[in-house]
C-alpha cells in the first residue's frame, strides 16, 4: 500500500467516531498494537527531541525500505506514533520524504492535542523524515 492509500485509511477510520473521546480511546487502541521496539533501542540517541513524553524510535532498512518500530512512556503519546508508523514503515525513504502530512489535519489530530503534544506530534513527523533522508543518502 502507498503512503497515500493508509493515509486515506486512517481518515475513513477517524471519520467513524462521533466525538473525540472515541478518536483517542481508538489512537490509545493502536498504541496497543504498536510494532515495539526492542530494549536495546531504548537508548538516549533513540529518543525523540521535542516531545513532553518519552518516545523512542529506532529505523532499519531492509530491501529498500525503511522498517519503524516505537515505544512511549505515554499511552495517547504511544497512539499518535502508532499513526505514523502505520503509515511510514515499510516504504521507500524517497517515498516518506516526499509524503504530505495532510492526514493529520484531515483526522483532526493537531487541533485536539495540547500545545505540548502538537509540538511533538511535529517532532516525530521531523524524525521519521529525518532517518528517511539519512537513508535516502545512503541509496544514491
Amino acid at each position: 500500500m502507498s503512503i497515500e492509500d493508509i493515509q486515506n485509511e486512517i481518515i475513513d477510520e477517524f471519520s467513524m467516531f462521533e466525538d473525540w473521546e472515541e478518536r483517542y480511546q481508538y489512537m490509545i487502541d493502536l498504541g496497543k498494537d504498536l510494532p515495539l521496539i526492542n530494549d536495546q533501542y531504548k537508548t538516549d540517541s533513540n529518543i525523540i527531541k521535542g516531545c513532553q513524553s518519552k518516545v523512542w524510535v529506532h529505523a532499519e532498512m531492509k530491501d529498500d525500505k525503511i522498517e519503524f518500530t516505537a515505544d512511549s512512556d505515554a499511552i495517547i503519546t504511544k497512539g499518535i506514533i502508532a499513526i505514523l508508523i502505520r503509515t511510514f514503515s515499510n516504504q521507500h525513504p524517497k517515498d516518506i520524504i516526499d509524503a504530505n502530512t495532510d492526514f493529520i489535519d484531515k483526522i483532526g489530530l493537531k487541533e485536539h492535542l495540547s500545545p505540548t503534544r502538537a509540538n511533538g506530534l511535529l517532532s516525530m513527523v521531523k524524525q521519521l523524515k529525518m532517518y528517511a533522508i539519512a537513508y535516502q543518502t545512503q541509496l544514491n
